[in-house]
């Protein structure tokens, strides 16, 4: 994957981001977003770009990682008491509606209303662009908050308490979107303006992105599976197939010349070790690895666990803990347990992944054995993600490696010997998206069940959540609009597609 770095204007861009992005002026009614006086499509795209990448990154992966069961914490920190006790509350991790709104939308949304007033100027490339990002993110609001804001989302001043909408009527809504993104991306008009390196995910190929949003869709359509929806999903397909553009073939990643300063550094590997000194952080020494993750690993032979995971400062054993906050001392320390490893760590200046091409091609082998996609093999499908799994960790002789590995008469690792092969596909999805994207991987465990005997904290109550609350400051400002739901509702009230 290549590094895209910005150029001066981007670096402009980043400078004014808290007059372009900040949050403080969300409900700011005395700015009309579609007549702004210090902007254009090419100094607000990079910095959406980077604030969606970061938040996806950080947020959005912390929460996957704990409600999936790859990390814990060390009982030598009190750090993430919420997560084992599965505290679900308004104020739990409130980010990922609330930057999704006030950050991302509105820079998206601002670059999809731009005009040249010239006329000499279109502007259709940065649609595709808003309109495939926030097909992903709406996407992962519905699968985490169900009912949200759409119609009427993203107009600040014009309406500050948005209705909420179906959640299912959202979801196709944003199939369309992307849907239409993909068509556009694929049919510009003769003046559209190239993104170039201002578009710090695929340096303006268009074909890219039409790419990128058949993929989000193939997540979406998949995500449907147990709707019976089977003729809507086939129909949606075959519009992907139609504009030939096809699916991800590299692993999408967002790059605006992450280095080593602070704050600029790539946000996951920021989250982990400090600028210049490359130092831990303190999140760096209370994030672990779990006993049931590490064991899995362990158990098939996986050479990915000595790069998901690092081995232990002592003894140099690769070992995890259960997740609880009531932990014994002795042997559970963070220098006694595996901290997050070197192929989820690798520089400072590492793309930071959004989605990955492993991910995709189990999508399409799923969607393969389903009968969704009629062409295809699920199983070259399926060992050609572990192959790609392989390859991103940075394995040794990835392909080679992966090929040993996938050979072994294991359920859920080779093909042959699984019997459940959808089971097979989810947990090597569980895998391979470890660190990366992680909250896919506690939403498709809602939707499926794998990986099995995924263990649950004993504080938590015994029951994993399946959505999280909407936040405080959004029940406040716009309390007539939020649904109403109860703390138990983040443990009851299933996405619609469950």
């Amino acid at each position: 994957m290549k590094t895209i770095k910005l150029i001066k204007s981007t670096l402009l861009a980043l400078s004014v981001v808290a007059m372009t992005a900040s949050c403080s002026d969300f409900l700011d009614v005395n700015d009309n977003p579609n007549d702004p006086s210090i902007s254009t499509p090419g100094l607000t795209l990079p910095v959406a770009q980077t604030d969606f990448a970061a938040l996806n990154a950080r947020t959005m992966t912390y929460v996957g990682q704990f409600f999936i069961y790859n990390w814990a914490t060390p009982s030598n920190w009190s750090a993430n008491q919420e997560f084992p006790r599965y505290n679900i509350t308004t104020t739990f991790n409130t980010a990922i509606f609330e930057t999704s709104y006030a950050v991302i939308f509105k820079n998206l949304t601002y670059i999809e209303n731009y005009e040249d007033a010239t006329g000499a100027i279109d502007f259709s490339s940065y649609k595709v662009i808003a309109k495939t990002i926030k097909g992903f993110q709406y996407q992962y609001l519905v699968d985490i908050y169900g009912d949200i804001p759409y119609t009427e989302a993203n107009l600040r001043g014009a309406n500050t308490t948005p209705k909420y909408d179906d959640a299912e009527t959202v979801y196709k809504q944003v199939i369309d979107e992307l849907t239409a993104a993909a068509e556009l991306a694929l049919n510009l008009p003769e003046n559209a303006e190239d993104p170039g390196s201002q578009d710090v995910i695929f340096g303006g190929d268009m074909v890219k992105w039409a790419q990128f949003a058949n993929s989000i869709k193939l997540r979406m359509l998949v995500r449907l599976s147990n709707t019976g929806q089977d003729a809507y999903i086939k129909g949606e397909i075959a519009k992907i197939n139609a504009n030939n553009a096809g699916y991800i073939t590299e692993d999408v990643a967002a790059n605006p010349g992450y280095s080593d300063n602070a704050e600029k550094q790539n946000p996951f590997y920021g989250y982990f070790r400090n600028p210049s000194t490359n130092s831990q952080t303190d999140r760096g020494d209370y994030t672990v690895a779990t006993d049931f993750t590490i064991n899995y690993l362990t158990g098939t032979a996986d050479l990915r666990r000595q790069r998901l995971y690092a081995p232990a400062a002592t003894g140099g054993a690769y070992k995890g803990v259960y997740q609880s906050t009531l932990l014994p001392g002795t042997g559970f320390t963070s220098n006694d347990l595996s901290k997050v490893g070197p192929g989820l760590l690798k520089s400072h200046a590492q793309d930071q992944n959004i989605m990955l091409v492993a991910e995709c091609l189990l999508l399409q082998a799923e969607a393969v054995q389903r009968g969704y996609i009629a062409a295809g093999s699920a199983e070259a499908l399926y060992y050609e993600a572990i192959e790609a799994s392989f390859t991103t960790l940075g394995v040794t002789d990835a392909v080679v490696a992966a090929q040993t590995y996938y050979a072994q008469p294991l359920p859920n690792v080779s093909w042959a010997s699984s019997p459940n092969k959808f089971q097979a596909i989810s947990t090597q999805k569980w895998i391979a998206l470890n660190g990366t994207s992680s909250i896919e991987l506690w939403v498709e465990y809602t939707r499926t069940g794998f990986p099995v005997g995924l263990p649950i904290p004993a504080e938590s109550g015994g029951v994993r959540p399946v959505r999280l609350l909407y936040p405080a400051s959004e029940i406040a400002r716009n309390s007539a609009n939020v649904p109403t739901l109860t703390n138990q509702d983040a443990f009851t009230k299933a996405p619609f597609w469950k």
